[in-house]
């Protein structure tokens, strides 16, 4: 028998986009039939087991190209019973975790605890904890199953994932971007806070996780773009008033400042009133300027 997945050329697929946590990821299920609204509840087969989640994305049509095949089904929309055994987890969750504390500081782990789930069906409890290296906590595991008699699974995450569970404030006095609303960490460089003309203290663009602050990619492409159109610092052009050399510019504005070469006085342009001047160009006409000296010298 031919593997249907195989043989389905479709160009889209209807999904319902889920979430299972405050501003995590949306995963992409098969509606099999069912509508749902964005705020809706809904039962859904996942890998680990069927999870109640809240639904981003109604239904619609997206392209294959946006899929991971194979779509797992949504299999109902929540009911109140649902709802409320939801609700009953996260209490126990909560009774977990300070369970768990108690017996991390009992083995004396170097390990702190950041959250801790439970599955809908609570076939599985989930504790999520950050360490500076490898932990071996096969004896704690021992410890939890006995208490809790379910499988039990630790899931060591990084500082950002970290701060993104545990939220906060930061140094604009929002919320952290990745608490409020980014459903993913997006990548960041150094390279995005020099064009933007910031400082370079580790300090000033670290966000509370220790890691550059996800806001530095926000303007990031508006930047290149500007800059793109500006002349680079030092970049010899000629002005209304004669020509000169770049001494600062401002990509956003689209404001720079020019050394004239005659008064070396400096003037402020806009980058549309200024014509760069090719290198080629500039050394061809510094040349002449050295010979016609060398000429009057000799002439004398």
């Amino acid at each position: 028998m031919i593997n249907q997945e195989m043989t389905d050329e479709r160009t889209e697929y209807e999904i319902i986009g889920v979430r299972f946590k405050e501003n995590g990821k949306t995963y992409f299920f098969d509606p099999k039939g069912v509508r749902a609204s964005v705020g809706d509840r809904v039962i859904v087969e996942t890998a680990r087991g069927i999870e109640y989640g809240f639904v981003t994305v109604p239904n619609r049509m997206i392209e294959a190209c946006k899929v991971v095949l194979p779509l797992r089904p949504v299999i109902r929309t929540a009911t109140a019973d649902d709802t409320a055994r939801y609700e009953v987890n996260c209490e126990k969750e909560k009774e977990a975790f300070s369970i768990c504390e108690d017996k991390i500081a009992a083995r004396k782990l170097e390990m702190k605890l950041v959250d801790v789930e439970y599955t809908f069906d609570n076939s599985k409890l989930l504790f999520y904890f950050t360490a500076d290296g490898r932990i071996d906590f096969r004896d704690l595991v021992k410890d939890l199953a006995a208490v809790f008699k379910t499988r039990i699974e630790l899931r060591q995450i990084g500082i950002r994932d970290e701060t993104k569970m545990i939220g906060g404030l930061g140094v604009c006095g929002r919320p952290y971007c990745c608490k409020k609303f980014l459903n993913d960490f997006v990548q960041v460089s150094i390279k995005m806070a020099k064009e933007q003309n910031l400082s370079l203290n580790s300090q000033k663009i670290s966000g509370a996780c220790g890691r550059l602050m996800c806001c530095l990619r926000y303007e990031h492409d508006v930047y290149e773009e500007e800059i793109q159109k500006t002349p680079k610092m030092d970049a010899y052009v000629e002005t209304p008033d004669g020509k000169g050399n770049i001494c600062e510019a401002n990509p956003l504005t689209g404001i720079v400042k020019v050394r004239l070469e005659e008064t070396q006085g400096i003037r402020t342009y806009s980058r549309d009133d200024v014509t760069v001047i090719p290198k080629k160009e500039n050394e061809k006409e510094t040349g002449k300027g050295k010979k016609k000296e060398k000429t009057e010298s000799d002439g004398e």
